[in-house]
């Protein structure tokens, strides 16, 4: 998957806005089509082992909590390797997908996302052998993508990048341990209206997350504009030795930011 393929047009995203109607509730119709953009020639095989946690309703439509967790073997030899999120009905249906190595202990994120309208959400996981495997989740929510927006663009951008990076052990299982990652960044769409200007603010967005533990990636993303304001990510790690945990973020305008945070093991 490239990240071309979720290029898109002002004009084409509001039509497909407008066409879905924000008062709808969730209808899977566009999905077949996405799979097909998304994955050419591909045999997708829907799976219980791809478990999704989201509200069936959300109190914003900017602020979704969403979660997904892979049950799979994460060995050298066979691991969930990338799992791309995709909210059919926004805009900009690609959410984020994310690449994971054996030395993630786990396949998993707990994050936000934003639903410009009532939306089926699809993940798919490829595992390292070549399969597709999986799941929906439909969730109400509506104009997390539009709307206007009054905040200091100036400001915002000055403060965007900062990040607060914690480490904590996972209660499930003593080899594994979660990052928490806390990321100031405003994440503006493109599609909101400054309330003084009433012209579009520029998209301006983190596109890429990558995570090293004594530089062994754990996870890298890719992420678009469908992540939330000021992200909020979890993430997994393997903890056999203490060591220390790095993250770089970068945005659309060519921005990169580093935090660190040493990793002890019990």
């Amino acid at each position: 998957m490239h990240v071309k393929q979720i290029s898109l047009i002002c004009s084409s995203i509001f039509a497909l806005t407008l066409s879905f109607g924000a008062s709808a509730e969730a209808v899977d119709k566009y999905w077949g089509q996405m799979q097909n953009d998304y994955f050419p020639n591909k045999q997708l095989q829907e799976s219980d082992s791809v478990q999704l946690t989201a509200p069936r309703r959300a109190e914003s439509g900017a602020q979704v909590p969403f979660s997904f967790k892979i049950n799979h073997p994460m060995t050298n030899g066979n691991y969930i390797k990338a799992v791309s999120v995709i909210a059919d009905a926004n805009p900009v249906p690609l959410v984020a997908v994310y690449h994971f190595t054996p030395e993630s202990g786990s396949a998993e994120i707990n994050t936000r996302i934003r639903l410009e309208v009532d939306s089926f959400v699809h993940v798919v996981a490829e595992t390292s052998d070549g399969q597709y495997l999986m799941n929906k989740i439909a969730i109400r929510a509506t104009g997390g993508c539009g709307g206007s927006i009054g905040d200091d663009e100036a400001a915002a951008k000055q403060a965007a990048g900062k990040m607060r990076l914690s480490v904590s052990p996972d209660a499930n299982d003593q080899n594994i341990a979660m990052a928490r990652l806390l990321i100031k960044h405003p994440m503006y769409t493109g599609l909101q209206r400054d309330l003084v200007s009433q012209g579009f603010r520029p998209a301006f967005f983190i596109n890429k997350i990558i995570a090293k533990f004594n530089d062994k990636i754990v996870m890298d993303a890719d992420t678009f504009i469908g992540m939330s304001e000021d992200p909020n990510i979890q993430f997994p790690l393997k903890t056999n030795e203490p060591g220390k945990l790095t993250v770089v973020i970068k945005d659309n305008e060519g921005g990169t930011f580093t935090s660190s945070t040493d990793v002890s093991v019990n």
